[in-house]
């Protein structure tokens, strides 16, 4: 069986620091209500891959227009909210692990994102690339320098 990923947009979000606040603020929150130590997303269906994704996927991070950063999927999980809908919690490491940024369009949802075509980490790169900052580092992507 092989490893597939899922891409997702980061709504609201500018920056991976600042999706990584909210993260932080969340996992305040789970530990002094005594849970668990993992991040949850929540969205509408349940991926019908759900082997495949839990073998080593990841949800990559589609910031303001960029495939930015990813988080490796722990489990996914049925739920059913207040309102009595079916959903599904996409249980996630709680470390964002940069990538080699790569423009996105918007869409809806998620979407399922095969092992060949995600984003090297960051930190498999060249130091020089990796330690840049994350704007510069987009604007040379987009120029076709790196």
């Amino acid at each position: 069986m092989s490893t597939v990923h899922l891409i997702k947009l980061c709504v609201g979000a500018e920056s991976i620091e600042e999706l990584e606040s909210w993260q932080s603020q969340r996992l305040a929150a789970y530990k002094r209500a005594g849970q668990p130590a993992f991040l949850r997303h929540t969205t509408r269906s349940m991926p019908k891959r759900r082997a495949e994704l839990i073998a080593g996927g990841s949800l990559y991070w589609v910031i303001k227009g960029w495939v930015a950063c990813r988080q490796r999927i722990v489990d996914l999980e049925q739920v059913t909210g207040l309102d009595g809908v079916e959903r599904c919690d996409i249980v996630l490491e709680p470390v964002n692990h940069r990538v080699d940024p790569r423009p996105h369009g918007p869409f809806q949802g998620w979407r399922y994102l095969n092992q060949t075509d995600a984003p090297s980490d960051l930190s498999g790169m060249s130091a020089g690339v990796a330690d840049m900052p994350e704007e510069m580092r987009k604007h040379l992507k987009a120029l076709g320098v790196i």
